[in-house]
């Protein structure tokens, strides 16, 4: 063989070589790709979400003290009303007949007490004609004394007379004010949200329980009640500011106050694992809401605390991961798996919020403090600085994928997937 084949033999094996070891070394991995956003400084204000329904600030329910048949009533659902304006009636000729008996009762003591005075003056008369024969000697101290008993006994009826006529003239009162209730009108300003009884039925009148005919609502002015779990209730205070945003009419939200926050809790399914507890809280609409009726579902935010300073991040950048997660592929290689004792559960291993931070190409995973959480945006009290680049999705990368020093690229548009 010729120097020259052998050249071209040699240089023919070492180009193979060299294309071996090419093929042979490590490849790089490929970048992930994400959505990332820059951490900021400003205001972060906490917001507690709830859902309700809205009733009115003012509602009445219409029943009667007593018990007979509706004979009239004007008003249906939605009908307008003012205060004052007469609205139906009960059969009333049982009270108007006790009306009569009273004031019959009534006379008959004015009567008695005419027949009594009648006979005051009479004995005052004869008592002035003993003394004066007294005085002369013609009429003894006895018969004196028995014509002065005579007088104080006589005055003593006519002032029982008097007080019989008090009585008489407390229960034909009585029987007035039972008679005037006969006759509904309306307790307040307002519309008819409910008519619970037609003419002809029985009104059964009760002092412990009530029989609603009519319910009369203020519709101008809306209250929303909202159900605040256990674990954000803690926030709220009497005249935080909220907006209420009902189904009815989206895209729109109204103002609110809150008024009143119960110190009850409400509790459902108790004893199981869907336990859930609740605090009822009122909202009042400060802005009336045409068109809105008693209720409506509606969903509140609720601002309860706001930090002016703070260090924000989108409130999904926020993720968690494992002390044997955050220790990387070298050391999770080294450690020993420990078996669990027979009979006994797997400890589950605590977790650790993170924020993975972009820096030169290179995610890199912190560990964080969080503070306030709005809607959309949560603050970050320890662990990133403003100014710096973080990962906020997508949510499959975050949760599962990334990983401490993986390389990562913005996403473009169909390839690195949607944000979360």
């Amino acid at each position: 063989m010729s120097w020259g084949q052998r050249l071209l033999a040699l240089a023919f094996c070492a180009a193979v070589l060299a294309l071996l070891a090419f093929s042979l070394r490590p490849r790089p991995v490929p970048p992930i790709g994400v959505q990332t956003a820059a951490a900021r400084q400003g205001a972060i204000t906490r917001k507690v979400t709830a859902a309700g329904k809205l009733q009115a600030a003012t509602e009445v329910k219409l029943s009667s003290n007593l018990s007979g048949d509706l004979l009239d009533l004007t008003v249906h659902e939605g009908d307008r009303v003012k205060k004052g304006q007469y609205l139906g009636r009960i059969d009333s000729r049982r009270y108007a007949a006790q009306v009569r008996q009273q004031e019959a009762a009534r006379a008959s003591a004015a009567a008695d007490l005419g027949l009594e005075e009648v006979q005051v003056r009479k004995l005052e008369a004869e008592l002035a004609r003993v003394r004066r024969l007294a005085g002369s000697g013609n009429a003894s101290q006895a018969e004196l004394e028995r014509a002065e008993s005579d007088v104080a006994a006589e005055r003593a009826r006519a002032q029982a007379a008097r007080q019989r006529i008090a009585q008489a003239e407390a229960a034909l009162a009585e029987a007035r004010h039972f008679l005037d209730l006969t006759t509904l009108y309306a307790p307040i300003d307002g519309i008819v949200t409910s008519r619970q009884k037609q003419v002809g039925e029985r009104v059964r009148g009760s002092d412990f329980s009530e029989d609603v005919i009519v319910i009369v609502a203020t519709l101008s002015s809306m209250e929303a009640k909202v159900e605040v779990g256990e674990h954000e209730v803690v926030y709220l205070h009497e005249g935080d500011q909220a907006e209420v945003e009902i189904d009815a009419f989206p895209d729109r939200r109204w103002p609110a106050q809150v008024v009143e926050i119960a110190k009850n809790a409400t509790i459902k399914n108790a004893g199981t694992e869907a336990e859930v507890t609740t605090f009822p809280v009122r909202l009042a609409l400060t802005a009336p809401v045409a068109g809105a009726l008693p209720g409506m579902s509606c969903q509140a935010g609720i601002s309860t605390e706001t930090h002016e300073k703070a260090v924000v991040v989108p409130i999904q950048a926020v993720t968690v991961r494992t002390e044997k997660q955050l220790r990387g592929p070298a050391e999770r290689r080294d450690e020993r798996p420990v078996a669990p004792a027979p009979g006994a559960r797997a400890r589950r291993e605590p977790t650790q919020k993170v924020v993975f931070v972009v820096e030169r190409g290179v995610a890199r995973a912190r560990r964080v403090e969080t503070g306030l959480a709005s809607e959309s945006e949560i603050e970050i009290l320890d662990g990133v600085k403003p100014g710096e680049t973080v990962v906020e999705g997508p949510y499959k990368v975050l949760a599962r994928e990334l990983e401490d020093g993986k390389p990562v690229k913005d996403a473009v548009p169909g390839e690195g997937g949607k944000k979360s």
